[in-house]
């Protein structure tokens, strides 16, 4: 994964128009049920598939403030690791998961698709019913799980901008009881992974989601269901960790001194040295006071010079010249924002 998108937990939301076309595909019981969304993000997505009816929502998420932001719209919310929780098997009614698009970390190398797949399907009930989004090339990983434990599975092409560029597809599918996967055959699972392959090859061939649901599936009642992480509170230790003795005196290794800024030039400044002052971020920081209060921000952006030449035979050239120029960007107390280069 890239660093952007690592800075981001691999967070990349299904488009709400997706998951309210998906949520047409689900009937769910009159009852209450139980859902999951194991890497639930902001919950957005999974409050617009499990819209309108009567459910348990419960979501797990990494990130601190996506998990807080969760928790306004998903009744049971746990910040940790999924795959590090753990849950009773067969629990879940409905499992929606769009799990991070990355190699898992470790000898085994495996896709973080396969793994959270791995993980979670334990935890749907027989005749639960699994949402998948993953990209398309994917199946092929996640074909023994798919091929073995699910029926009826159904498997559509994700057409908005953001899920065309991660070539996404949505696989839905009901997990087989015990006597279902008895009744298998070598052959049958076999078969089903060759299709699974040959899907991910040639995903772009895959009919797109339709607008109307060429199928319904039925979403079991279920109970309230206990998850139990067991990784370490990262968050807490991160926050307790500064004030460890063990930390501070590693920190005199570790990390720099802070250097003062203060003190008097020996020469006058000129404008070259005010400009690297300012986008090595000295001249940084909070100023002023009342209305005319603000926070200074300077940062060094490229600028590109472009000139037209026109010769006597109309032959037109175009030059470009580039150069870095300082950027001031200013927030005032009364929260407008000026930006000046």
């Amino acid at each position: 994964m890239r660093f952007s998108g690592k800075s981001r937990l691999g967070f990349y939301p299904l488009p709400v128009c997706e998951a309210r076309q998906i949520r047409k595909f689900l009937l769910f019981p009159d009852n209450q049920s139980t859902a999951l969304d194991p890497c639930v993000g902001d919950a957005v997505a999974f409050e617009a598939i499990t819209a309108g009816a009567d459910v348990l929502r419960y979501g797990i998420e990494l990130d601190a403030y996506r998990a807080e932001q969760a928790s306004k719209c998903v009744g049971k919310i746990m910040q940790a690791n999924t795959l590090e929780v753990h849950c009773p098997v067969e629990s879940f009614s409905l499992i929606f998961e769009n799990p991070p698009y990355d190699w898992t970390l470790g000898i085994e190398g495996r896709r973080t698709e396969q793994a959270f797949l791995s993980h979670t399907y334990r935890w749907l009930r027989p005749g639960g019913i699994l949402v998948f989004v993953i990209p398309g090339e994917r199946l092929v990983e996640c074909s023994q799980i798919l091929a073995s434990h699910f029926r009826d599975v159904r498997i559509y092409q994700l057409e908005s901008a953001e899920c065309v560029r991660y070539r996404q597809v949505v696989v839905f599918g009901t997990r087989r009881n015990r006597r279902e996967r008895e009744r298998l055959q070598d052959a049958d699972i076999a078969r089903a992974r060759l299709q699974y392959a040959s899907l991910a090859r040639n995903a772009k061939q895959l009919s797109a989601l339709p607008r109307e649901p060429d199928a319904q599936y039925k979403v079991p009642p279920g109970q309230p269901v206990q998850l139990v992480s067991r990784g370490l509170p990262l968050d807490q230790i991160e926050d307790l960790l500064p004030h460890s003795p063990a930390y501070r005196q590693a920190g005199r290794i570790l990390f720099a001194e802070t250097k003062s800024t203060i003190g008097q030039p020996l020469t006058p400044l000129h404008a070259g040295h005010t400009a690297l002052l300012a986008v090595s971020g000295l001249l940084n920081g909070i100023f002023g006071s009342g209305e005319s209060r603000h926070i200074a921000f300077w940062q060094a952006v490229k600028v590109v010079d472009k000139t037209t030449e026109e010769d006597e035979k109309g032959v037109i050239t175009i030059r470009e010249k580039e150069r870095f120029s300082s950027e001031l960007t200013l927030v005032f107390a009364t929260g407008e924002v000026a930006t000046r280069k």
